[in-house]
C-alpha cells in the first residue's frame, strides 16, 4: 500500500470529519430512516428514500475517509531540520517575476488537502514540483497551463 503525504492539520481535519460522521450524522440519518419507516408505505415514500440515499452516502465517506487515514503519511513540519530547502509542509513565500512583481505565499501540502484559494498548493502541482528541494534566494522555471512562469523564492517556513 503506497502511502499518500498528509500534513498534521490536514490529518486533523479529516478525522474531524470521520468523527462527525460517525458520532453525529450516521445517528441522525438513522432516527430520520425509522421516522420515514413510521409513515407506511415505502414504495412511494421519498423521505424514505431520501434517507437512504443520504445513508449511503455518509457510509461512503466514512469509508474513504477511513482508508485516505489508513494510508497517510503524516509529516509534521515542525519536526523536520530547519535547513532552509523547500519540502513537503513548507510555506513558502515568492515573487513572481512578472511586471507587478507579484508576491505568493503558498504552503505544500497531499492532494487531499490542496485549495489554492487558501494559499495550499498539492505537492503533485508544477509548481511545487519546481521548487521541491531548492532554498531562498533560488529562482525557479514553472510551465503553467497559462505559460512560463518564473519565481524567486524569497524565504521558506516550518511553520
Amino acid at each position: 500500500m503506497q502511502k499518500i503525504p498528509m500534513t498534521v492539520q490536514g490529518a486533523e481535519k479529516l478525522r474531524a470529519e470521520l468523527d462527525q460522521l460517525k458520532r453525529v450524522e450516521r445517528h441522525k440519518i438513522i432516527e430520520a430512516i425509522a421516522e420515514a419507516r413510521a409513515h407506511g408505505d415505502l414504495k412511494e415514500n421519498a423521505e424514505y428514500h431520501a434517507a437512504r440515499e443520504r445513508q449511503s452516502f455518509i457510509e461512503g465517506r466514512i469509508q474513504e475517509l477511513e482508508a485516505k487515514l489508513a494510508q497517510a503519511q503524516v509529516i509534521d513540519v515542525k519536526q523536520l531540520p530547519q535547513e532552509g530547502r523547500v519540502v513537503f509542509g513548507v510555506t513558502v513565500d515568492l515573487v513572481e517575476s512578472d511586471e507587478e512583481e507579484t508576491e505568493h505565499r503558498f504552503q505544500i501540502v497531499g492532494d487531499e488537502e490542496a485549495d489554492f484559494k487558501a494559499g495550499k498548493i498539492s505537492i503533485g502541482s508544477p509548481i511545487a514540483r519546481a521548487l521541491m528541494g531548492k532554498y531562498a534566494g533560488d529562482v525557479v522555471s514553472v510551465q503553467t497551463p497559462s505559460g512560463m512562469r518564473e519565481f524567486e523564492i524569497l524565504a521558506v517556513h516550518y511553520l
